[in-house]
């Protein structure tokens, strides 16, 4: 009984942690400082600065020839409260609502891009594609299933395009991703915590086409990427059940189709659909490396009844902006977006209590020298509530509410030709 109890709060702790990073569930998708600002609609044929490294490298050959520098900042503040409606778990498993799960972060970007010549251009860009923390207080009644899930990750891109026709540019890049987790919660021997990493690889490609001289239409790929994760699980009142653990995580690919057109001289338009194979991630199967006490009797094996399903599906984000110049100095940008969650009401836990989403964004950017543009932006998501009916580990208990969550985020950007 103790070993599965041992390998049910690890292997929950590896399947929600690890499914907690692109827009909709566990994704960043403020990947931009012009973006944000029209809740990135049009990203894949967007051309304003460096950024398209990320977006569509495809896009670098619409850039004005020469040196083009971006970075940004995006200051996310996020909301997670429970509300019960009838859990079943016994106060002596814990008891109250766990406080706001959500908190601050700031999630920072950078990219360089240039053209070599006439036809071919080359960029890079660091950034945080994927990236989540969830924190609830110590003792709440829902600590037997998540306290602390974290995820970090770093990207490095570079890209390079090729413009083979007047109108007609293609691009690639290639990603080295780093991901860390980290994952807590309680159990009966006392602070199950879990970290794990790992490099995983990645490609993109994309095509832009200047469908008319005021019109750009983008396309754009992004691979998945696999994960063998790799790191040790440590109990707190238990240091004899320690173990080294691994588990695969493949995260999924996305393809954008995106459209800007410039309608009239002050006004631009833009849309975009965003597809997210979000289906890759059926479940988690943590394995044992090595032996230890209770939770690894064999190593190699799957820990016993520690598989734990996801079932997640695919999404299709979409999203409308416009821009407004309203002088040579001054454009302002505004925006609204769909952000469908890929999760379900059976297989949702505290560790990841996702929704649809509703984007409602706005922006503005100053030209503050020939050569230098400042942007700032800032968006709303309006989050649906996200219902939980998840079982305890080990008992008949059930964890049964709803949470109450949102989002906002300010970017602060700065882009510089030279």
């Amino acid at each position: 009984m103790k070993r599965n109890l041992i390998a049910a709060a690890l292997g929950a702790a590896f399947a929600s942690g690890a499914g907690s990073a692109y827009a909709g569930a566990f994704g960043i998708a403020t990947q931009s400082g012009t973006g944000t600002g029209n809740a990135y609609a049009g990203g894949a044929a967007a051309a304003e600065d460096a950024s398209v490294v990320w977006t569509n490298p495809a896009a670098m050959s619409a850039l004005a020839p020469g040196k083009h520098l971006s970075i940004a900042a995006q200051v996310l503040n996020t909301s997670f409260k429970f509300r019960d409606e009838g859990s079943t778990i016994p106060a002596i498993l814990g008891s109250g609502n766990g406080g706001d799960g959500g908190g601050w972060a700031v999630v920072p970007n950078g990219y360089f891009a240039m053209n070599v010549d006439n036809k071919l251009s080359v960029g890079v860009g660091v950034n945080v594609p994927f990236g989540l923390k969830t924190e609830y207080n110590s003792g709440w009644i829902g600590q037997r299933i998540a306290l602390l899930s974290e995820i970090k990750t770093v990207n490095i891109n570079p890209s390079i395009a090729y413009k083979v026709a007047p109108n007609v540019s293609v691009g690639a890049g290639l990603s080295a991703q780093y991901l860390e987790a980290e994952l807590s919660n309680a159990s009966q021997l006392g602070t199950s915590r879990l970290k794990a990493d790992d490099i995983g690889w990645g490609v993109n490609v994309g095509i832009m086409v200047q469908a008319s001289p005021g019109t750009r239409v983008g396309l754009h790929y992004r691979s998945s990427i696999k994960y063998e994760l790799d790191g040790d699980a440590r109990f707190s009142a238990v240091p004899a059940a320690n173990a080294n653990m691994r588990a695969d995580l493949r995260v999924p690919e996305n393809a954008s189709l995106s459209i800007v057109s410039a309608v009239t001289p002050l006004w631009e338009l833009m849309a975009d659909l965003t597809w997210t194979r979000w289906s890759r991630i059926k479940s988690i199967v943590p394995i044992c490396r090595g032996v230890s006490f209770g939770v690894c009797p064999v190593s190699g094996n799957a820990l016993v009844g520690a598989t734990l399903p996801t079932n997640w599906k695919d999404t299709w984000r979409v999203g409308v902006g416009a821009n407004y110049r309203y002088s040579a100095a001054w454009k302002f940008r505004f925006g609204l977006a769909y952000d469908p969650t890929p999760t379900n009401n059976t297989d949702r836990t505290a560790r990841l209590p996702d929704e649809d989403r509703f984007w409602v964004a706005l922006g503005a950017q100053y030209a503050v020298s020939k050569n230098g543009k400042l942007d700032l932006a800032y968006a709303h998501e309006f989050v649906s509530d996200a219902k939980v009916n998840t079982r305890v580990f080990g008992t008949g208990f059930r964890q049964i509410g709803h949470f109450d969550n949102r989002a906002d985020i300010l970017t602060i950007a700065y882009s510089h030709s030279f």
